[in-house]
């Protein structure tokens, strides 16, 4: 065999940046010794993998067919190092939406550090389209996703079941209705995720749809300023009960009864069929299992945090 692991590590470094000098800095290398890498890689095979346009590098349709394959190779190497070195798990970056990133992958995260304290996880916090996409570009290792996602490329697997609420200020004019009707709801202005969530999806297709008119007063991309807007009286919100719960305690939000739309979704673990997470991808999954043992939905979950 002519090529290493390291010339396939460096590829799918330059790869994911599309910059030697970042790929070579994420590496500890120098910036000549990655680009010398590079090029014997190319020049053992007589195949350019990537186009250059001046000092820019974008992968050619080589460069893009290869890709899947080094990932797959190099993750199974380091899950080969894991065994060798007596079963450690390796670095590992998982991707977040932000219902799941800021009220539960978070705690699970520092769980798994201390149980695993020389095995560093990257935790990358953004909305379903974005996480998605970075799984799809080999940027991250696993993706903890809310909202349905169907992409051949990608293994989607349910995790934990989840719902929308519709809620609104303690003092406004719907708080303590028996029911709200479409109509109702039509006459107020709402508060919601921005387009490419997972939240902002299903509300569109489950409430927006169904309502004869439709009156958007702001698009936020942080759960937290639409709870603070709602709470100012600016509108109405949707977002999961699991960011809710503790704004719920407290009565600084109020629950709408509406009945007549079906809110209901899970949260899904999501990985590139091609990619192999090796030990660490699996314990990540089990320390994620465990956190949600025992709940049949998010509103059962028993979490110090949001008690």
């Amino acid at each position: 065999m002519r090529l290493t692991l390291r010339q396939l590590e460096i590829f799918a470094a330059v790869a994911r940046s599309e910059n030697v000098s970042q790929a070579a800095g994420r590496l500890a290398m120098s910036q000549s010794a990655a680009s010398s890498a590079l090029v014997e890689l190319e020049g053992l095979y007589d195949c350019p993998l990537f186009d250059r346009i001046g000092k820019s590098l974008h992968l050619n349709s080589a460069g893009r067919g290869l890709l899947p394959l080094a990932e797959s190779l190099i993750g199974q190497a380091r899950e080969l190092e894991d065994y060798l070195s007596g079963g450690r798990p390796g670095p590992l970056n998982v991707g977040a939406t932000l219902t799941i990133g800021n009220y539960l992958a978070t705690l699970i995260v520092v769980d798994y550090m201390k149980q695993y304290p020389q095995s560093p996880v990257q935790l990358q916090v953004a909305n379903s389209e974005t996480v998605v996409e970075r799984l799809l570009r080999f940027e991250c290792d696993l993706g903890l996703i809310e909202g349905d996602v169907v992409h051949p490329d990608l293994v989607v697997e349910p995790w934990l079941a989840d719902e929308l609420v519709v809620f609104c200020a303690p003092g406004h004019v719907l708080a303590g209705s028996a029911k709200v009707d479409n109509a109702a709801l039509s006459a107020h202005a709402w508060i919601l995720r921005e387009p490419g969530s997972g939240t902002r999806s299903q509300f569109d297709r489950c409430i927006g749809s169904r309502m004869s008119k439709f009156r958007l007063g702001l698009e936020l991309e942080h759960t937290e300023a639409i709870k603070r807007a709602v709470e100012s009286g600016l509108g109405l919100g949707c977002l999961s009960r699991l960011s809710l719960r503790e704004a719920f305690r407290r009565g600084s939000l109020i629950e709408l009864p509406t009945p007549q739309f079906d809110l209901r979704r899970h949260f899904y673990f999501a990985s590139h069929r091609r990619r192999n997470t090796g030990a660490a991808g699996r314990l990540f999954r089990q320390a994620c299992l465990a956190a949600s043992a025992g709940a049949s939905s998010t509103g059962d979950l028993a979490l110090p945090f949001i008690r």
